[in-house]
């Protein structure tokens, strides 16, 4: 029975993660992927596995054997019928329908809560029932506990990593659900099996006849006492503390790292998998450790603070080599690089790999900085101080572990604490200490709070007094803000103007007065000079339109695109939409610094509205109508980027655009060529720059008249705005002229068309290969 119900629980958390990975980015459809939401989604998900827990500790200790693990049984049968009906609950009622919702920040967060409330609360339920259920001695219960988190765990870890790797890319979201109900079922019918096999096997096993609160000798059995005398709850709040540093350094390695990989739609889960990793074996091995430990309450709080230290340390010394440590000179090379890892050649490499055929150079080339950047790197930053994590737990559960009477209440009271400090850490994290204090200042602030538990486990003032020492010096070690983006963009600290809050980080890369490199969150998005491409996506459209008085742009970047599309004087607003609010500052201090009169326009141009959020959401909200509506160019397979090149996106373009409107975006793919087609019945493609296509839709005939663009850009308003920026006007309208073009109206049989983008199946942002190859 034992080995069954461990076999069911790695596969309820590998269905567990399934769906965070899955709902967490179907409810940022619905809500916003802006911070906020971000943070509500997560912090909505652990609410009620909190609550689950709550009530599976208090049933666990009420109810016999078999009974627990019948309630086991419906919980994962609760959580398959859920999980069949999530996709059209969280997309067609909440998204479609209910919609107007999200724009209230208080209704928001109910509806995230009420959303998810089923569903986690059976998850929360199954620990305390099962750690109660298996366990026959008070001894055991350390080991029990443990061994249940640590598959639970290790299954989740590989479902966070299965979900984005493959069923992401192969299946989309809905099947995917389907797929995770399909494994809770068979967790059910596993649960019933063990249920079965240890009723006929030993029928007094299952005790269905016996009392539900004696505290007889067996059940009142005792473990040694720690040395270090503590009531509950006590450990109750020591351990909401620790979810609290757990979380909130999650948070930062995720903000970290991401900048570091250049972050694209595989790594949260890729990350999320090595956090879970983590977690389990070092559950594992604390298994043993607990055993053995003659002060486990000591134990448990250097190991906590410990992770604090390590988290500290490793930051100090990792940004500390970049730039003259010889080992990681190909690191710093890629963090100043303006391209991300190309994950396409990653699964090339992978698949030339299993079929044993030679490697392409460049594909080895982007297979080994994989194993580098993916594998190494996260392995030696999350990989120790989750792996203390995990050691601690066993320990934590050997302290409070010592009544069998009260193991269930003991459990669900303990993972709550915890979860709510998770909670707590996660909000704090993300809206406050990441916006005020920085990266930097978080970690030193985490730091600290780890230190308490170094405080508690010490007795004397003498070694209270090194701990704190310690502390503060490990916290002097942590680089600066300043120094610890120039380092993490390969560039000279005076070459970095950097910004942060709680969406990400932005930064522009370049000596004085030379050129620049524009980054959000690690990547590169423009230059300053502004670009030839980022200028003519928003400079065609305006020129085109007979009179676009009303604008509205998704996507700040380095301003090119924005820059380009305010040079008609018929425009009398222009709503700038940007998610990182940190994108603004660093280029208001780049034109402080270079006088670059490219950028004067961004802050002296009253037409201007600048909007920190997230577009899609902004243009449902705000509900207004534009003359032409367009995205800065995205890279595919950027985080969330499906939302900007769906079909359902387009159709929100369409729906918010004046009658004769533009809907304008980059081309990166076929497939987006395609969707964008699907939706609008005049199409005009064009491809201005080699390899630069850009469409134009509308519902009414685009008319192509370079008369008229040449009539319009010669405009004196014109053409002193964009000689501000160093954009030569003759040269655009050479390369318009010269362009590629292609119109594609009403006639075109659209039924015929296949393979689309979709909000709940993003081809393109997860690799799919293309079916057709053809735009049309």
């Amino acid at each position: 029975m034992r080995t069954v119900l461990f076999g069911v629980f790695f596969l309820s958390g590998f269905a567990a993660l399934l769906y965070q990975v899955v709902w967490q980015r179907v409810l940022a459809i619905f809500s916003g992927a802006d911070v906020y939401a971000v943070t509500v989604i997560v912090a909505a998900f652990m609410a009620g596995l909190g609550v689950g827990n709550l009530v599976g500790g208090y049933l666990a200790d009420r109810l016999t054997a078999g009974r627990q693990v019948l309630l086991f049984a419906a919980a994962e049968m609760a959580i398959a019928l859920f999980a069949w009906v999530s996709l059209p609950l969280y997309y067609d009622v909440l998204y479609l329908r209910l919609g107007w919702l999200a724009a209230s920040p208080p209704l928001l967060a109910g509806v995230l809560v009420l959303s998810l409330l089923w569903p986690t609360f059976f998850m929360g339920l199954s620990l305390p029932l099962l750690a109660r259920g298996l366990t026959a001695r008070a001894a055991a219960a350390p080991a029990v506990i443990g061994w249940l988190y640590a598959v639970n765990t290790l299954g989740a870890a590989v479902g966070a990593a299965v979900t984005t790797w493959i069923f992401s890319s192969k299946l989309g979201f809905e099947t995917t659900v389907l797929v995770g109900g399909a494994i809770n079922v068979l967790c059910a019918v596993g649960a019933l099996v063990a249920y079965r096999v240890q009723r006929s096997s030993d029928p007094a096993a299952p005790r269905d006849d016996a009392g539900t609160g004696a505290a007889d000798g067996a059940l009142a059995e005792q473990l040694p006492a720690s040395t270090l005398a503590l009531p509950s709850a006590a450990w109750f709040a020591i351990y909401a503390l620790s979810g609290f540093v757990a979380l909130g350094l999650e948070i930062v390695w995720f903000r970290f790292l991401g900048v570091m990989l250049k972050a694209n739609s595989f790594t949260f889960g890729h990350m999320l998998s090595v956090f879970l990793t983590g977690l389990a074996l070092g559950t594992a091995l604390g298994i043993l450790h607990a055993r053995r430990s003659t002060n486990p309450a000591r134990d448990f709080l250097i190991l906590q603070a410990a992770i604090g230290g390590y988290a500290a340390l490793s930051l100090a010394l990792f940004t500390g080599s970049l730039g003259w440590f010889p080992p990681v000179d190909w690191l710093w090379r890629y963090l100043g690089g303006f391209a991300p890892l190309d994950i396409a050649r990653v699964f090339v490499f992978a698949l030339t790999l299993l079929a044993g055929q030679p490697l392409d150079p460049e594909v080895r080339r982007a297979g080994m900085l994989f194993i580098r950047l993916y594998l190494i790197m996260p392995a030696l930053v999350i990989g120790p101080p989750t792996l203390l994590m995990g050691l601690s737990f066993p320990l934590l559960q050997r302290v409070v572990q010592r009544d069998l009477a009260r193991l269930g209440r003991r459990v669900g009271f303990l993972q709550t604490a915890n979860i709510a400090g998770s909670m707590a850490g996660t909000m704090l994290t993300g809206w406050l200490f990441l916006p005020t204090l920085g990266t930097s200042g978080t970690v030193r602030l985490l730091l600290l709070a780890s230190a308490l538990f170094l405080f508690v486990a010490v007795v004397r003032s003498t070694h209270r007094a090194a701990a704190v020492g310690l502390a503060v010096l490990l916290a002097a070690l942590v680089p600066g803000q300043a120094r610890l983006w120039a380092q993490l963009h390969g560039a000279p600290i005076d070459h970095v103007l950097a910004a942060e809050d709680g969406s990400g980080v932005s930064a522009l890369v370049g000596a004085p007065r030379g050129e620049v490199i524009v980054f959000a969150n690690g990547l590169g998005q423009g230059h300053i000079p502004f670009n030839d491409t980022h200028v003519a996506l928003g400079l065609l459209p305006v020129m085109l339109h007979p009179a676009p008085r009303d604008i509205a742009l998704v996507g700040l970047g380095s301003a090119g695109t924005l820059f380009g599309a305010a040079g008609r004087d018929t425009t009398t607003s222009i709503t700038s939409i940007e998610i990182v609010g940190a994108q603004y500052d660093p280029l208001r201090a780049l034109h402080r610094r270079d006088q670059y009169a490219g950028l004067e326009f961004l802050y002296g141009d009253s037409r201007i509205r600048h909007v920190v959020g997230d577009g899609r959401a902004v243009l449902r909200f705000e509900r207004r109508l534009y003359d032409l509506i367009e995205a800065d160019a995205l890279r595919p397979t950027s985080a969330y980027s499906g939302n900007l090149y769906s079909r359902e996106y387009f159709e929100l373009l369409r729906a918010h655009l004046k009658p004769g409107g533009y809907a304008v975006t980059w081309a990166p793919t076929a497939r987006t060529s395609r969707t964008f087609i699907s939706v609008f019945p005049h199409v005009l493609s064009i491809e201005p720059f080699g390899g630069f296509q850009m469409l134009i839709g509308s519902d009414a005939p685009i008319a192509w008249d370079e008369a008229m663009l040449r009539t319009r850009l010669s405009a004196p308003a014109a053409r002193a705005h964009y000689a501000a920026g160093g954009v030569d006007v003759d040269v655009m309208l050479r390369a318009f002229a010269a362009a590629e073009r292609v119109i594609v109206g009403p006639e075109l049989d659209r039924g015929r068309l296949r393979d689309f983008n979709g909000d709940l199946f993003p081809r393109d942002e997860y690799l799919v290969p293309d079916s057709t190859e053809r735009g049309y």
